[in-house]
């Protein structure tokens, strides 16, 4: 109840997309094996932001 209001850090933001995206890519490969490897390679640049968000913490 607290927390109701309490705003995302960059860091969640880029979790929950990466989370996102990672789950549009598994089903995208499961008919379009292209298109999930591109969904892939998008949450691969949105682990690297986070990644370079963990190195300057």
């Amino acid at each position: 109840m607290f927390g109701l209001f309490k705003k995302k850090s960059p860091l969640e933001k880029l979790e929950a997309e990466y989370k996102k995206v990672m789950k549009e890519a598994f089903e995208l490969s499961k008919v379009n094996r292209s298109a999930g490897d591109d969904k892939y390679a998008e949450a691969e640049e949105i682990q690297k932001k986070i990644e370079a968000l963990n190195q300057n913490k």
